[in-house]
This record gives C-alpha cells, structure tokens and sequence, in this order.
C-alpha cells in the first residue's frame, strides 16, 4: 500500500511539473490564438456573406477550409493543431490537478478546465482533419448527429435540452461581454493602449458570439419541436439565418465585425494576458 502511494505521490508530482513549465504553457496559449485565428476568419467569412457574397461556410471547417487555400496555410494550419492540443491536455491536466479547501469550488474548476479541454480538442480535430489533407462539414455534421439523435424514444426531448444549453451559453456570453466579466479571466495588462484593446474587443467579441449562439440554439431547439433535423444546420445555418431577416445583412455585418473582434481578443490578449 505504502508502495502505490508513494507512486502515485511521484506521478503527480511529475504531473504538476509538467503542467506548471513554462515552455508547455507557452505551448498552450498557441490554443488562444488558433481560437483567434478560427472565430476572426468566421467573422469575415459573415461579412462577406452579409455584402452579399457567398463564400465558404461561416463555422469551423469552412474557416479552416479557407485557410487550407491560402498560401503557407498548411503551415498555419499545423501550428494551430498543435496549440489547440496542447491547451487541451494542458486545461486537462489542470482538472486532474484542481484541489483546494471548498469542495464545490473545486468541483466547480475542475468542470470548466474539462469543458475547455474538450472544446479545445475538438477545435484541434478540425484542424488536424485538414493538416493531414482530409475535409470536413459541421453542419452536415450537425445535421447527422441530430438526426441521430431524434431516432431514439426520447430524441425531441434531448434535442431541445441540447438548443437551450446552447442558448443559454449565448446568453452568458452576451452578459460577460455587456458587464465585461471576461475581465476576470486575464491577469494585470500593462499600458492604455491594450486596456482599451481589450475592452473594446472583449465586449464586441463576447456579445456578437453569444448572439450567434443564441441564434444557433433557437435552430437546434425549432429541430427539436418540429423533429426536423435539417433546421440544425449549425453555425452557418444560424449566421444566414439572422441574414434573411429584415435588415439581417446589416445585422450579420455587425456580428461578423464582432466575431473579428473575439478572434483579436483570443489571439491578442486572452492569449498574452489570460490566466492559466
């Protein structure tokens, strides 16, 4: 017994040396700026949409297919894989390694370091898929999965516990934003200039992303109530959506520029300044 403790005493020693170095944190806040990357040629992907183009798709693999397309792409599309990663083991080190004096506060980190890591990890999926030469679609994805899921007995139900999760993200999204609680995920920022930086594209960034979401979880939740999948049609389902309204393209205009604002947020200074 005193054998296996001592071992597992050294493992995790070894594991919080590694997760407190200073060249595997480096390594992942790589993953903030490959967020950055992603949600900023989103953003302009909806612009054009909005100016009336077509374009790729506005989620994750139409941006990354673009990216693919443009010259030393692959390179970029390699560094990102690689920083999403290592953000998620990193994020998912640190929920293995999460203790403290209140149980629930402990519990409570401990969820969000392990929803990041996953989000980060399916990010770093995406990006990896078109880095070996592959292709995907999220919407069809999208589209699929809740198929799937509306097959089964109680399918309507989850569906639309899965639409109001999402618009209820969005919703939070658009509160951290407006009060800039985002705030509290950064450490001391030096200078005027970054403070207003990060104001002004932390506020612009969280609110057009939690519209887009609650966008996207009204689609998900109309799938639910009408059992039909095609109306989950993703985040650029949600985006051409809100473009199809009265004034939409003025609309989606104003949301593409803030989806660029929460890349520059996520690249700049959630990257540089946040907390790990």
């Amino acid at each position: 017994m005193d054998g296996t403790h001592g071992s597992g005493g050294k493992f995790t020693q070894a594991a919080e040396r590694a997760a407190d170095s200073k060249g595997f944190e480096r390594a992942a806040r790589v993953g903030y700026v490959a967020s950055g990357v992603l949600h900023a040629l989103i953003g302009i992907i909806a612009f054009q949409i909005a100016s009336g183009g077509g374009g790729s798709n506005a989620d994750s693999s139409g941006a990354v297919a673009a990216l693919s397309q443009q010259p030393g792409g692959i390179f970029l599309i390699w560094f990102c894989f690689v920083g999403c990663i290592a953000l998620a083991l990193f994020q998912a080190s640190r929920a293995f390694l999460d203790r403290g004096g209140d149980k629930k506060e402990v519990w409570k980190k401990r969820a969000t370091d392990a929803g990041t890591a996953i989000a980060y990890g399916a990010i770093g999926v995406t990006f990896g898929i078109f880095a070996l030469g592959g292709s995907s679609d999220s919407e069809q994805s999208q589209v699929t999965w809740t198929a799937r899921l509306l097959s089964q007995p109680t399918g309507q139900l989850l569906v639309g516990v899965g639409g109001a999760v999402i618009a209820g993200i969005g919703l939070y999204f658009i509160y951290k934003g407006l009060t800039q609680k985002f705030r509290e995920d950064l450490g001391p920022i030096p200078g005027q200039t970054w403070q207003r930086t990060a104001t002004v594209t932390g506020i612009g960034g969280y609110t057009a992303k939690g519209i887009s979401l609650l966008i996207l979880g009204g689609l998900v939740i109309a799938a639910a109530v009408t059992a039909d999948p095609e109306k989950s049609t993703g985040l650029d389902g949600a985006l051409r959506t809100l473009n199809e309204a009265p004034l939409g393209w003025l609309a989606l205009g104003a949301v593409g520029v803030g989806l660029i604002f929460y890349g520059l947020y996520m690249g700049l200074i959630r990257a540089r300044f946040g907390k790990l």
